[in-house]
């Protein structure tokens, strides 16, 4: 018997056995997870190693943005076309293609002797990020179709999506330490020569067929939109809501996406077929990842502060305070996806996934100068790891459901761009939120040593509280939006090279 595929340009017939069931199948999880935690880790590992790379080649601290905003910016911008290239040209190629790109890029930047040449790196990984992001998640996609393996899978690659932020914290501490700042560009070629041997041992050469097609106005149009999107809360973080960039960038952006809206009913080939968002449970799976980049960037970036600059931890301490939120993360990620997703659906394991997340960022809330580690952080990032590991590892797995073989790579795509949009809000939102509650504190008081130190728990503390309030409102929103059906496999095609 046998079963025919599609497979975007063209089709052909494999033996309906091999559909997801391949002998290597988990060898190719492990060469995607590889290449998915270079591109999670590079999020927060180079946070760490800025200040010594600012000391090294000397650039001023109005300047230090762009190395973090500069990678943000190309990955954020280029996503959506990053997913449709891997759907038009095949995804082991695209999938290949970034991650030599990537390395290269890393390669440069850890060789940069001044500025502009590690911007420029940092431009590049994001461009072949890009590539490389979509790629993975739609190779996993269409590998692992039984609902059994499937659950399984996803939940070991969402656990990988959702510790490499913390791990990142960890590695970029140890990298900087111990050896140079320059090492934590350099440390992605190991995982990038890894990804692509395995790359190219086990995943399948594409089928060419009929000429691909492209979206050439909305591809043009959306890029622009999310690049103005992401700069403009960038944007925001430095210079306020208020100020005119800000404003234009913003108002643009929005207005550019409503432009790219329309488009996509008109044009014969889009770019992203509303069809992809529309359905309840992918968009309810962009919105919850949305939600996700919006709330943890005050965990790993407002907690790392407190721990470093009030509790006094190393790099490394600090990267090993969050071990325990990535064990919590990698179990419930895991386990979920098998145990509780078949009995609850979507609709109770994402918004109750939130609502756990809230109660560990409200935990938070209660920090102070003096605190302990694990009367009053420990519970929080448990509580945090349970609840967001669960949330994620759903949403992966329901982003792609039911898409057909040629809007695998699209609907991948769309995931990440609601990541990386959402911790582009949740930079500018919770930086700007963190300040004025610190200059509030210190408006009606005496700025003395101890009180400076108050106000900067004031920051922190006033930030997991609007995290928790988002949580709460995502738990809520995604309550009524979700279904309770459990998704549906999409379609696969064999991925053991032949």
């Amino acid at each position: 018997m046998t079963t025919t595929i599609d497979r975007g340009p063209s089709a052909q017939e494999i033996p309906s056995g091999r559909r997801g069931s391949h002998a290597l199948r988990w060898w190719v999880l492990a060469v995607l997870g590889v290449a998915q935690l270079m591109v999670v880790l590079d999020a927060t590992v180079v946070n760490i190693a800025l200040p010594e790379a600012q000391r090294d080649l000397g650039f001023d601290d109005a300047s230090r943005q762009w190395v973090i905003t500069g990678y943000a910016l190309a990955f954020g911008s280029l996503l959506l076309l990053g997913g449709r290239l891997s759907d038009l040209f095949g995804r082991r190629n695209t999938f290949i293609v970034g991650l030599i790109g990537f390395s290269v890029a890393s390669a440069v930047g850890g060789a940069a002797t001044n500025f502009e040449m590690l911007v420029a790196a940092r431009v590049g990984q994001g461009v072949f990020g890009a590539l490389l992001a979509p790629a993975a998640l739609s190779l996993l996609t269409v590998t692992f179709t039984e609902p059994s393996e499937r659950a399984k899978a996803f939940g070991i690659f969402g656990a990988v999506a959702g510790t490499g932020g913390a791990i990142g914290l960890l590695l970029g501490g140890a990298l900087t330490e111990w050896a140079s700042w320059r090492w934590v560009m350099f440390v992605n070629l190991a995982f990038a020569a890894v990804a692509l041997v395995g790359a190219v041992l086990l995943l399948a050469r594409h089928a060419g067929g009929s000429r691909p097609k492209l979206d050439i106005p909305g591809t043009a149009v959306v890029t622009a939109a999310l690049f103005s999107v992401v700069y403009g809360f960038s944007h925001a973080e430095s210079d306020g809501w208020t100020n005119s960039v800000t404003l234009a960038f913003l108002i643009g952006g929005a207005a550019l996406l409503a432009v790219f809206v329309w488009l996509e009913t008109r044009v014969a080939h889009p770019l992203l077929p509303l069809r992809i968002v529309l359905d309840r449970t992918r968009g309810g799976a962009y919105l919850a990842v949305f939600v996700m980049g919006i709330g943890m960037f005050a965990i790993f970036l407002f907690l790392t502060y407190y721990m470093q600059l009030t509790l006094g931890y190393s790099p490394i301490m600090t990267g090993v305070a969050f071990l325990p939120m990535v064990a919590a993360m990698v179990a419930s990620s895991t386990t979920t996806p098998s145990l509780l997703l078949p009995k609850l659906g979507p609709k109770v394991v994402v918004s109750g996934g939130f609502a756990i997340a809230a109660l560990g960022m409200a935990w938070l809330t209660r920090i102070g100068l003096d605190t302990g580690y694990t009367t009053h952080i420990l519970p929080g990032l448990i509580l945090l790891g349970l609840g967001l590991g669960g949330a994620m590892s759903t949403a992966f797995q329901s982003a792609t459901s039911g898409v057909g073989h040629d809007d695998a790579g699209v609907a991948s795509a769309m995931i990440n761009t609601s990541q990386q949009v959402g911790g582009s809000i949740g930079t500018a939102l919770l930086s700007t939120i963190a300040a004025s509650a610190s200059s509030d504190y210190l408006a009606a008081r005496t700025p003395d040593r101890l009180t400076i130190a108050q106000s900067a728990i004031e920051s922190y503390t006033t930030s997991f509280t609007w995290a928790a309030g988002v949580f709460v409102l995502g738990a809520v929103v995604l309550a009524v939006l979700m279904p309770s059906a459990l998704p549906v496999p999409a379609e696969g095609e064999p991925v053991l090279a032949h």
